[in-house]
């Protein structure tokens, strides 16, 4: 019985100890809320993700900062250590069958874009050069592309007309060039890569069936050798012009001739997809084209019949474009909006593809130093004659079956288009424009993607309606108002979700 005022006297102690640590965290709480840190502002935030995408691991010692400095920004350092002479001859091999499928398609593209020949050369040699030092994909393959090269033509000729003043035309795409680079790498720099993300897989898959099938109906124009077409990119204008121009413009031979060749080149994909160990046949295949029909008709002199010939093509170096940049004048705007657009649809088709083959291989690519990397080196091109270059997933797929084990493959591939641009460009005179046609033609199946339409539309509804969107605003309207439906279309999925 005595004990029981102790007992009382000590629960009341200790309930009164609980009291007073629930004042005291109370008041702690009240003194954060009064006196809380200030949130850091836009340009701290910016600066924080700069320098999180240039030194990935912090270090007291300065000089190992400085190497992970140059490390972030130059991978080449990184896996250049371990580098081996038999990944070399790999490398090479790989590199060599690149060149034979990069050397037509970017004369190709180039004509795609409404810009001379040797400007698709040009985009082959400086662009891959930079990204295989500072890119990290070990497979992706540099160069002009098919959608790019629409994109420009579709949208630069409302500012400049390529025919009437071509000069201006080049300089404006150049121009563009340079504020895709610009985006490109502000984009990788401030880990701004979630602006990709407004272009949904499924808008996507959408775009780029619609722009396939815009650049296969543009090439009808060297398949039947016209020589007026119209400028407009929607499927009502290419065909209403084709039945406009067929009768008065048609000249057989070109179309036998390109058609010809499009059998030959696509029972070459074919022969290779079926026999994987046949892999560099569709590869050297349009190469091979180019040499054949190059000689048929210099021999059976067609050029006199009426069939259409590429003719001169500058050689030699990439020429300085420094001064050919206008920053000033009434198109700086508009530049700057095609650059835009260019630098995200080149963004996502590049990420798209490094990471496609970098998940067959088990790496991870890092997609803010992809970004920084294709930046840079459109920035380089842009002053060495180069239009928008991105990762080609055509020539990606045949650099990954040759063998290829690092980006070196693309500095053999520029070195092997720098030797041809030196050495070779006189005997692309007699190179028939139905060629380019037939060549660009066979590589367009690789942008429509039917199976993955299909799974999407069994597994959302509405992704599937974006995809659709996209394709038929690209179809029937124009490039642009394609894009708008994308944008739109992906950020309603994104909400709805």
């Amino acid at each position: 019985m005595g004990s029981l005022p102790n007992e009382t006297f000590s629960g009341v102690e200790h309930r009164q100890q609980q009291i007073d640590l629930e004042d005291s965290s109370r008041t702690e709480r009240t003194q954060w809320l009064i006196n809380s840190p200030e949130p850091p502002t836009l340009w701290q935030e910016l600066v924080s993700a700069a320098r999180g995408s240039l030194l990935p691991r912090r270090t007291n010692n300065s000089s190992s900062s400085a190497m992970s400095f140059l490390q972030g920004l130059f991978p080449v350092l990184s896996w250049g250590r371990t580098y081996t002479a038999s990944k070399f001859k790999d490398d090479l091999m790989a590199g060599l069958t690149l060149a034979s499928l990069s050397i037509p398609q970017s004369i190709g593209y180039a004509n795609l874009a409404k810009l001379d020949p040797q400007y698709g050369l040009y985009t082959s040699v400086v662009p891959p050069l930079i990204y295989a030092l500072m890119g990290s994909s070990r497979e992706i393959a540099i160069g002009p592309v098919a959608v790019v090269s629409m994109l420009l033509s579709s949208m630069v000729p409302n500012m400049v007309d390529p025919e009437a003043d071509p000069t201006g035309y080049r300089r404006l795409v150049f121009t563009v060039t340079f504020f895709a680079g610009t985006f490109q790498a502000i984009f990788g720099l401030f880990r701004l890569g979630f602006i990709v993300d407004f272009l949904s897989h499924a808008a996507i898959v959408g775009f780029m069936a619609g722009a396939a099938i815009v650049i296969g109906l543009q090439q009808l124009k060297g398949l039947f050798g016209m020589s007026h077409f119209t400028t407009k990119t929607d499927v009502v204008s290419v065909l209403g012009s084709v039945f406009k121009s067929v009768p008065h413009e048609w000249y057989p031979l070109n179309f036998v001739l390109g058609c010809s060749f499009l059998v030959f080149l696509l029972a070459a994909r074919f022969i290779g997809r079926r026999n994987k160990k046949l892999f560099w046949f569709p590869a050297i295949a349009p190469l091979l084209s180019v040499i054949l029909s190059t000689l048929i008709v210099y021999l059976s002199k067609a050029d006199k019949h009426g069939v259409k010939i590429v003719k001169h093509i500058k050689g030699g170096l990439n020429p300085s474009s420094l001064h050919q940049l206008q920053f000033k004048g009434p198109h700086v705007a508009e530049s700057a909006k095609v650059g835009l657009i260019s630098a995200v649809i080149a963004l996502t088709e590049a990420i798209a593809v490094g990471r496609s083959f970098a998940a067959i291989k088990g790496y991870h690519l890092d997609g803010n130093k992809e970004m920084m990397a294709m930046g840079f080196m459109n920035l380089a091109g842009s002053l060495t004659s180069c239009y928008v270059a991105t990762g080609s997933f055509s020539r990606t797929a045949v650099n990954f079956s040759a063998g290829c084990q690092t980006v070196v493959s693309n500095i053999v591939m520029a070195i092997t288009v720098l030797l041809a641009l030196e050495l070779f460009t006189r005997l692309l005179y007699y190179t028939p424009v139905a060629i380019l046609a037939s060549i660009i033609l066979s590589a367009l199946p690789g942008l429509i993607d039917i199976n993955e339409a299909y799974y999407i539309w069994k597994v959302d509804k509405l992704d599937f309606l974006a995809c659709i969107g996209a394709f038929l605003g690209v179809l029937f309207a124009s490039v642009e108002i394609g894009l708008l439906a994308a944008v739109i279309s992906s950020n309603i999925g994104i909400l709805s979700h």
